[in-house]
């Protein structure tokens, strides 16, 4: 899932200063899961941003919104009945929901309330760790099923490093090395002869080609 945390609250206020009545809105999809963006945190960030322009005697008025997804046009089109008056949207979906909500509200600014970090898992409640950077090139059947890309510091493909010491990473001694757990994996599952197969310096060109990737699926359309 895109995993995303909320911007610090003067950047918000700053964002927000000149308007005297804003839509919040949030997302039922990943931000939810992380526990960023969902109709919870839209409450609680409605209160907290209401509550300090109540001190600065400066009201704001806010329309609390969460919508099944902001990376769909179809659920984008909801929120009109609600905009009545506003002048402005602060998002609390990653940045796809964010461009979205800007491409289809094309009356009033749109802003982040958000910084959208990595895509990642949930190890336990309230810690999320990256796993992929949509690399475009994926190698998981050659480590194991375990990335290279993002579990290795320094996203080598064919090995260790020579930091590394006792399964450790050298950058932070809470980090194991990604290298070794993919080794111990491989053993684990009787495929260590993968390790031993070079793998080609990493195709970059298939997430960083001079311009936004898009899919495009003929059996859908």
């Amino acid at each position: 899932m895109i995993m995303a945390e909320r911007k610090p609250m003067a950047e918000l206020e700053a964002m927000l200063e000149p308007f005297a009545k804003i839509a919040l809105v949030g997302c039922k999809g990943c931000v939810t899961v992380c526990n960023a963006g969902g109709e919870k945190e839209v409450g609680i960030l409605s209160s907290q941003l209401k509550l300090s322009r109540r001190q600065q005697e400066k009201p704001l008025e806010i329309v609390e919104v969460t919508l099944e997804r902001q990376c769909d046009p179809e659920f984008i089109e909801m929120l009109d009945v609600h905009l009545d008056g506003c002048q402005a949207v602060m998002s609390m979906a990653c940045g796809v929901g964010v461009q979205l909500c800007a491409e289809k509200l094309t009356a009033m600014p749109v802003f982040p309330s958000l910084n959208t970090t990595f895509m990642g898992l949930t190890e336990q409640p309230g810690e999320y760790a990256e796993r992929c950077q949509g690399c475009g090139a994926c190698k998981l059947h050659l480590t194991g099923g375990i990335c290279p890309v993002t579990r290795c510091s320094k996203s080598l493909m064919n090995g260790p490093c020579g930091g590394s010491m006792k399964g450790v990473c050298e950058v932070r001694p809470d980090i194991p090395c990604g290298w070794q757990v993919i080794i111990d994996r491989l053993e684990e599952l009787g495929q260590l002869d993968n390790y031993e197969k070079i793998m080609d310096v990493n195709n970059w060109s298939t997430s960083r080609d001079g311009g936004p990737r898009r899919i495009v699926r003929e059996d859908l359309k």
